[in-house]
């Protein structure tokens, strides 16, 4: 007999929740078939059957909390000279944003009834796809309604309007029968999202959180950009030259200037980090996760683009490691590629600071005496005011301002 267990957790993860059993006790199944889905804080961790068997046993049910190296299950093997009695530790992010999460069963009725997984919005935990989901749209829906339909509905509103005026006790009987006619969807939020809530509530509860803004001219970078992108692509095996490796180099830079927008505090204590690892916030499937760029301050612009380009891609696809998003002094924000035009970042803690970058707007600025029409960014500094003055914040994010400006000053660092 195998024991089933959970994978080994970070010290950052103190417990995880069972999230589906994807087979049931009896069941035949192969070597490396999914067993059981475990969500945590960060990710989604999968352990897969050892070998050819069945499942015998389930001590932990869906919705139970389980920490490390917990018995889930026991597993009978077949007899074959690779079994071995050891636990599971086989733990790999979830599925693709490609690949709709869903279960087996739903699977198999999605094909027998040629309906796209892709279309259904899952009601099942982390928004898994479920038999019952599958069965609810392959119900046939009413035709919509007639021209002339529309038409003579439209008519007896306006008749209606003009004779009568509707009391609030009519406009709420209103609402409630147009939420039972559209169909309300109530789903747990997920551990992430959870997560993430109780992260930002105690940000904000903890922290003395204070935010100042500066704006930026990008013409310099961009015209940078315009002159060497083709040169850059090529020198470096395709790699694109973007604005985020700025950011993260002018971060840095005032970083190190002002060690204080690095430290963290411990307690009644103030860590000051002697590296800049920095996180990026990036939009994945299961919402907003945070990658770190370690020791970012010795890497150039390349190495920054391909760590940029390719934790983004693992974010999307969903296969970032729990490693990959522990740790971190400092976060960048870039709202700007969702059309963010100013926003007031939250703290990502024990970090003492975040800056988040906005979309680039042409304005109209004054340029000695005149006029201009320039692309201008506005950026933000959240920052702890336990730890950093006022003063030190607007130095700091003036600091940024200079080196984007005057991008040769990270090259010459001065």
């Amino acid at each position: 007999m195998i024991e089933i267990k959970t994978p080994q957790f970070p010290e950052s993860i103190a417990d995880g929740e069972v999230a589906t059993w994807h087979v049931k006790v009896g069941e035949v199944i192969k070597r490396d078939q999914l067993l059981v889905d475990i969500e945590t804080d960060k990710v989604v961790l999968e352990v897969a059957a050892p070998a050819d068997g069945k499942l015998t046993v389930i001590h932990k049910a869906a919705g139970e909390t389980v920490l490390a190296e917990e018995l889930l299950g026991e597993f009978e093997a077949v007899a074959t000279p690779t079994s071995r009695s050891e636990p599971v530790h086989l733990a790999v992010v979830k599925t693709t944003s490609e690949d709709p999460i869903a279960s087996p069963a739903a699977r198999k009725l999605a094909k027998e009834n040629n309906i796209n997984l892709s279309e259904i919005l899952g009601t099942g935990k982390g928004e898994r796809i479920t038999r019952q989901d599958v069965l609810n749209a392959s119900m046939p829906r009413p035709p919509p309604p007639s021209a002339e339909e529309i038409e003579e509905h439209d008519e007896i509103v306006k008749q209606q309007d003009e004779e009568y005026i509707p009391s609030a006790e009519d406009m709420a009987d209103y609402d409630s029968a147009m939420n039972r006619a559209m169909g309300e969807k109530r789903v747990p939020m997920s551990r992430l999202r959870a997560s993430i809530a109780k992260r930002l509530v105690q940000a904000q509860q903890t922290a003395a959180m204070l935010t100042t803004f500066n704006e930026i001219d990008m013409q310099a970078i961009m015209e940078l950009r315009a002159s060497y992108k083709d040169e850059f692509a090529a020198a470096h095996e395709g790699t694109k030259l973007g604005f985020m490796s700025f950011f993260i180099r002018a971060s840095v830079e005032a970083l190190r200037r002002f060690p204080a927008v690095n430290a963290s505090i411990d307690g009644k204590d103030i860590v000051y980090h002697n590296y800049q690892d920095i996180g990026v916030a990036v939009s994945s499937p299961r919402g907003l996760v945070v990658p770190i760029i370690r020791d970012a301050g010795a890497l150039d612009f390349a190495a920054l683009e391909e760590q940029v380009r390719d934790l983004g891609l693992k974010a999307r696809e969903g296969k970032l490691t729990i490693e990959e998003m522990s740790g971190g002094t400092f976060t960048l924000s870039n709202g700007g590629i969702f059309g963010s035009l100013l926003s007031t970042p939250i703290l990502n803690p024990p970090q003492t600071g975040i800056l988040g970058m906005h979309k680039i707007q042409e304005r109209p600025v004054v340029v000695a005496g005149e006029i201009v029409i320039k692309p201008m960014m506005y950026v933000a500094l959240s920052y702890d005011h336990r730890l950093i003055d006022g003063q030190e914040a607007v130095q700091f994010l003036v600091t940024i301002k200079h080196f984007l400006e005057e991008p040769a000053r990270l090259l010459l660092k001065i």
